[in-house]
């Protein structure tokens, strides 16, 4: 469950939600993957052999010039299926690892930064002339904390006693509404969630936004959907697993009524369609206000009990949503809100508990909700444990040795040349006004730009870390986060700040800074090689600058002008001629089918099918720019054009386990990686040109029924 909601729209590039939560031991903690690609493409596999994985911290390289072109399958027509064209014999070499439930360039990329981030923590851990309180040694202490196997053991299940205490001393609905808040920023559940975040509407300051919450599965579908029941017949299992293992009273019992509680809950839930339209979802409020219409529920006393005090002004993302969570609230008996904060309280602690809680919310979160055969290691989530905790000083280190300064240096070059194609080609759509061009070419133009890492680091000095105090140093981690937080509530925005670290595999847009922003471990093969030819790499990288730069353009994006604030800059026309043109799109992509009985959801996953169509039709025009009027070059018999379609479809290069499969349609934003190259370049009219794509195969679109949007 999510206590913490990021407000501003931010528009993560590439991770599957399934996919991130791999990286985390509390797998339905959410949002991409990776593994490196030496073994993939370059040893055992271009002999026959199977992929598992990859162990190494070198950089991969792909083929001579960016591509592999044995990991084709030509057998395929390219309008039948690109995405296997260009990877089918790569994939059928490649093997899911067995603490994986998807994997693929993402996944190798991902890997490689752990191993990366594994042999740095280990030489830290190795040394004893660390300073105490430095940032090295913290790191070193919180690595030792999760490995400290013996005390975990021995502590078992203690470490919840304070907690379940004061779970069963909440024996009122305005006592436990009140625990909910303590909640904030340590282990336990909360029916809403509150964060701090930047006011949409007033982008230079942050604000206080509360919203839905309540849930142990993913979100409502899973409670209300027939095609679900199997998975929430085993979630009333595991809930009632984890109280039996608390020492909670008649917990299978229970547990049915905990579910049933949920269930409830779901039932009031705005549906993830509804939740991306930021025009519904941003809803000015007073405590009053929220006391007069959602009744029966402290609000003061909870937000007092947060930390956020007497806000003067709120905004309430489901507004519609949070008094019918208060009527179940108040309408379920006190002891089963106590048993449903006492599971939430032990599913949130788990990964820093005995194995035994460990290996049962294994078992429900990874083996049966996404098909993962084995637990990862305690090794990788021990250094996930310590890169949670102090991301940024793990991040610090990493590009000291891991990120050359030319990467950034070629980076800014292919970002100025994306500006400039799609600059170009706003100036060209006759679907907009020149009213509405002027305001677009002005957003573009005010686009900031962080490439690598940022410019200041955290500070962590106020954390306290112990080498025998996994525990502890969780809830520490937790608290100083939430601290930070609030303690933004009367500054000034800080626009430096990186909403990932720089050894994260993925990039964002964040509509209220209007940035786009792309960690260093992204800058690298498949997505950007320095020696790989430019094709190739706009096809990579290009495609994911301009698939940021589209998330300002997609159809939530656009509802925020230059300067990050929520407001209408499109004339009615425009935006009408916008909605027919996103609505064709999204009819394309509602044929897909990923996994029968499973299609992709059209207005879950409409802002990063227009990020990746734009990635696509942009990157390619920058490509051209690039060639500066001189045709491109021919390699091993491939024109220029080829070569950048290829560099798009290698990147998703993927597979899934079919139980992570249907969950990734059903709850993430992401269409599934196939369909992220087949729905973006049969669109685009010089993929038909590149491959002789004809009428009469499975993917062709006539040139009248293309969707072209930026």
């Amino acid at each position: 469950m999510k206590k913490l909601l990021i407000g501003a729209a931010l528009g993560a590039l590439l991770l599957p939600a399934a996919a991130q939560a791999q990286d985390v031991d509390h797998d339905h903690a959410c949002i991409d993957e990776a593994c490196t690609v030496f073994e993939l493409f370059q040893t055992p596999a271009q002999a026959g052999g199977a992929v598992q994985g990859y162990q190494g911290t070198v950089a991969p390289k792909y083929g001579t010039w960016g591509f592999d072109l044995n990991g084709r399958d030509t057998s395929v027509n390219p309008g039948d299926n690109f995405f296997r064209y260009a990877n089918g014999a790569a994939l059928d070499r490649l093997e899911i690892p067995s603490d994986r439930s998807s994997y693929g360039s993402f996944n190798l990329l991902r890997e490689l930064s752990d191993n990366r981030v594994k042999a740095m923590v280990d030489a830290l851990v190795a040394r004893t002339d660390l300073a105490p309180g430095s940032d090295e040694r913290k790191i070193a202490d919180a690595y030792r904390s999760y490995m400290d196997v013996a005390r975990i053991e021995a502590l078992d299940a203690q470490p919840l006693a304070p907690y379940l205490a004061a779970i069963r001393a909440a024996d009122t609905h305005d006592k436990a509404a009140v625990y909910m808040g303590q909640t904030q920023g340590r282990i336990g559940g909360s029916i809403f969630g509150t964060g701090i975040t930047i006011d949409q509407k007033h982008p230079d300051r942050y604000v206080v936004a509360t919203g839905q919450s309540g849930l142990g599965l993913p979100n409502r579908d899973y409670y209300l959907e027939p095609r679900w029941a199997e998975k929430k017949a085993l979630y009333i299992t595991y809930v009632g697993r984890m109280l039996a293992m608390a020492g909670w009273e008649q917990p299978f019992t229970t547990a049915a009524e905990v579910v049933e509680f949920e269930t409830r809950i779901a039932e009031a839930h705005w549906t993830l369609e509804q939740n991306r339209n930021r025009d519904e979802t941003y809803n000015e409020y007073t405590i009053r206000r929220l006391t007069t219409e959602a009744r029966d529920f402290p609000w003061q006393a909870y937000y007092d009990a947060i930390g956020v005090g007497e806000v003067p002004r709120l905004i309430v993302r489901q507004d519609t949503a949070l008094p019918k969570i208060v009527r179940v609230y108040r309408d379920t008996p006190i002891d089963v809100i106590q048993a449903w904060q006492a599971f939430h309280t032990v599913d949130d602690a788990a990964g820093r508990l005995s194995q035994r809680f460990s290996d049962v919310q294994w078992d429900f979160r990874s083996r049966e909700m996404q098909g993962q055969l084995a637990q990862r290691s305690r090794d990788k989530r021990g250094i996930s444990f310590a890169e949670g905790m102090l991301g940024e000083a793990v991040g610090r280190q990493y590009v000291a040795e891991y990120f050359p300064a030319e990467s950034k240096a070629k980076m800014e070059e292919l970002v100025a040349n994306l500006r400039t194609a799609l600059g170009n080609r706003i100036r060209n759509y006759t679907w907009m006004s020149a009213e509405t061009q002027a305001a677009a070419q002005e957003k573009l133009a005010k686009f900031t730009v962080k490439i690598g890492y940022p410019e200041k680091w955290r500070d962590y000095s106020a954390l306290e870390v112990r080498p025998d105090d996994l525990f502890g140093n969780g809830e520490r981690a937790s608290l100083f986060q939430w601290n930070y937080q609030l303690n933004r509530l009367n500054q000034p925005v800080d626009k430096d700040e990186w909403g990932m670290t720089p050894q994260t595999v993925n990039a964002y847009y964040n509509s209220a800074n209007n940035e786009i922003v792309f960690p260093a471990a992204i800058l690298q093969a498949p997505f950007f090689d320095p020696d790989a030819d430019p094709a190739v790499n706009y096809g990579g990288i290009g495609g994911v600058i301009g698939h940021e730069i589209g998330h300002g353009f997609d159809d939530q994006g656009s509802k925020s002008d230059g300067d990050g604030v929520l407001r209408s800059w499109w004339t009615p026309a425009d935006r009408a001629n916008f909605e027919a043109l996103t609505g064709r799109l999204g009819e394309q992509y509602g044929q897909f089918e990923p996994i029968p009985g499973f299609r992709v959801r059209p207005g879950l996953t409409m802002g990063e099918n227009i990020g990746d169509a734009a990635g696509v039709a942009v990157g390619l025009e920058a490509y051209h720019l690039s060639l500066n009027g001189q045709p491109a070059p021919v390699l091993d018999g491939t024109t220029g054009d080829q070569r950048f379609f290829y560099g798009w479809a290698q990147v998703w290069q993927s597979k899934y386990r079919d139980a992570a499969l249907r969950q990734q349609i059903d709850t993430d934003s992401h269409s599934p990686a196939e369909f992220r190259v087949i729905g973006p370049v049969r669109n685009v009219d010089a993929w038909y040109e590149a491959f002789g794509v004809q009428p009469g195969t499975k993917y062709y679109l006539a040139p009248q029924e293309r969707v072209r949007i930026w």
